[in-house]
């Protein structure tokens, strides 16, 4: 996998992947940047969100749960001082669907956690990482 990030100005980046997708990234303006996109650490978490999220719909589907919605809210602790690595990461699913089992989503979730989402397994060897989910059903 490769990635390429290329200075815009001020503290503006712009970050393009091997699949030929890109982002802004940019800091807050105390540290030069207006703004104008995310924040690299906000990168990191999002990018955890969305593989475990991408996991956990996968595992379901395949287990032919009826899944209508999967949200992923996210809330992590960093360290005080540099580097501010993630120390406490929290990650709240709300699995929206039909009948769903709550023991397979528990199972899903839990597989997502241990065993298949890449970014948490590696912040895990950093962070506390948690994890619950609600289900909602929907008609």
């Amino acid at each position: 996998m490769k990635a390429v990030v290329k200075w815009l100005d001020n503290m503006s980046f712009v970050g393009e992947s091997e699949s030929g997708h890109s982002v802004v990234m940019d800091g807050p303006p105390d540290d030069g940047g207006r703004n104008l996109g995310v924040r690299p650490m906000e990168m990191v978490l999002l990018g955890m969100g969305g593989c475990t999220a991408f996991d956990v719909v996968l595992i379901l589907q395949r287990q032919r749960q009826a899944i209508t919605d999967c949200q992923v809210e996210l809330s992590a602790e960093r360290a005080e001082t540099v580097p501010k690595v993630f120390t406490k990461i929290h990650v709240h699913y709300i699995v929206k669907g039909k009948s769903l089992d709550e023991k397979k989503v528990a199972r899903a979730v839990e597989m997502t956690a241990e065993k298949y989402c890449s970014v948490s397994v590696m912040l895990s060897k950093s962070a506390d990482i948690t994890h619950d989910f609600e289900i909602m059903e929907t008609d």
